[in-house]
């Protein structure tokens, strides 16, 4: 995956190396005290439980913390603290590695509608040693809100790639299709003939029973053909997101063609004119983020909504119910009409019929969609189309068993808030199979700021393995 996930890790892997930058101060005074002790060790080589024991945040990953802590110390309190961190790039500890990704640098964010803007403030957008702000300066632009948009986001990450002298890691159009652990010595008997007499190979006699993975896939040319490859590495680490498959509700009729998984099919049929201010309500299903941002859409053209989500408009695990109203009115917005405009009582909003503590029954082929209530009384409403946004799943098929065996629950598919992959929380490798290790969504870590401290755990770990840590 080449999203933040892997180009932070390939940043770190090319041989750029943070150390604590001397005279300069951390408002944590215990942390401060843990960095004066060893100035000339790389944070890389340093005990990361040790340097983020006691470290506390908006992330359950101590490693997480303790880099963001590191790039942005006060950001928490709304201070803007510069980096305690300064960077060395040292050419002799790089590791080689391959970065695979299906589209340019920035993963998912390619594939969200550019006008979006995040939820996250920009500058936990940016990655180390190249302030997103300052970017966006150099484009003579501000923040809106201190929040940028995805298309700036997207430009951003290739920007970096290109910046940081990243891109001969970078392998684009490349889908993969399998990764599997072979015996070495299966490979090497297969390959012999192509592999030069080298003393250093991997194929050494004394590495004859040594495992590795064997990585298949293809490789989109620009004519549109797919031409196959096969990589074998030592360790592979898996940062592929979660943006790839929308969850499903499972009833009838959700396959019918007026039934859509994603956002971008409103902004289709608003272009094609298939849904205005006099057609039937479009039906949004879900109270996340995503479901939010269609019915900001949907207001802003005019679109009549019938809105429907499961939980009550107050419980607290409402994401809505965790967001600060100053940083966030447009979503505050959204909750407000959430909570006003409810089928049994008329609120002030025009256009929109907010359904709490319902569920859907069914799609019907006439676009007659039927919901329940939770005491068991049913509603049908006709529609124009439905939008199911309640959150999707990773596509993990290449792995054996989709990689269920990975999750900390191996009876349930790899789910990034209620089921990720079970990895050791100081070096990210899975704890069911050495050599593999995983990164960001897959290993819980959902926000931008916070899947870096898993990549500062994973190039650590390989440098340890590599042994290419000073003494």
């Amino acid at each position: 995956g080449n999203g933040p996930s892997g180009i932070c890790l390939s940043y770190l892997l090319s041989g750029y190396t943070p150390y604590f930058k001397r005279h300069s101060l951390h408002p944590h005074p215990i942390l401060q005290r843990k960095l004066e002790e060893a100035p000339e060790v790389s944070v890389l080589d340093q005990d990361l439980e040790y340097l983020s024991e006691g470290l506390e945040g908006r992330s359950h990953s101590p490693v997480a913390l303790l880099f963001d802590t590191l790039q942005r110390p006060d950001t928490d309190f709304g201070g803007t603290a510069e980096s305690v961190l300064t960077w060395w790039h040292e050419p002799d500890r790089a590791i080689p590695h391959l970065v695979l990704g299906r589209n340019a640098p920035g993963g998912a964010w390619h594939s969200i509608e550019g006008s979006m803007v995040t939820l996250s403030r920009g500058e936990w957008m940016g990655l180390p040693d190249l302030p997103f702000k300052e970017w966006l300066k150099q484009k003579r632009r501000g923040l809106k809100n201190n929040r940028a948009t995805a298309e700036d986001i997207a430009q951003y990450y290739q920007h970096y790639v290109m910046k940081k002298g990243l891109q001969k890691n970078f392998r684009c159009g490349t889908v993969v299709t399998s990764v599997r652990k072979v015996s070495a010595e299966s490979i090497s008997n297969h390959t012999q003939k192509d592999l030069q007499e080298d003393s250093d190979s991997l194929w050494n006699s004394n590495e004859q029973s040594a495992e590795v993975f064997k990585v298949d896939g293809f490789f989109k040319t620009v004519e549109g053909d797919k031409e196959p490859f096969s990589i074998c590495a030592e360790n592979v680490v898996l940062a592929t997101g979660t943006y790839d498959n929308p969850t499903w509700l499972g009833v009838k009729g959700e396959n019918l063609s007026y039934v859509h998984h994603q956002l971008s099919a409103l902004e289709e049929a608003v272009k094609n004119n298939s849904v205005g201010i006099m057609t039937d309500p479009v039906l949004i299903v879900g109270a996340g983020l995503t479901a939010a941002d269609a019915i900001l859409f949907a207001h802003h053209c005019n679109i009549p909504v019938i809105h429907v989500f499961r939980r009550r408009v107050t419980d607290p695990g409402l994401i809505f119910n965790q967001l600060p109203k100053t940083m966030y009115p447009e979503y505050h917005k959204v909750h407000q009409m959430m909570k006003e405009q409810t089928a049994a009582c008329a609120g002030p909003y025009e256009h929109y019929i907010s359904l709490p503590e319902h569920h859907v029954l069914s799609f019907g082929k006439d676009k007659k969609c039927i919901f329940q209530d939770k005491n068991g009384c049913q509603k049908a409403y006709k529609v124009s189309m439905a939008l199911v946004l309640t959150g999707s799943n990773p596509n993990l098929s290449f792995l054996p068993n989709d990689g269920i065996d990975l999750a900390l629950d191996s009876d349930q598919p790899v789910n990034p808030k209620r089921n990720p992959i079970d990895v050791d929380p100081f070096t990210y490798e899975c704890t069911q199979e050495k050599g593999l290790y995983a990164l960001g969504p897959l290993a819980g870590d959902n926000f931008v700021r916070f899947v870096q401290g898993g990549a500062l755990a994973v190039a650590s770990s390989l440098l340890k393995k590599a042994n290419k840590n000073p003494p």
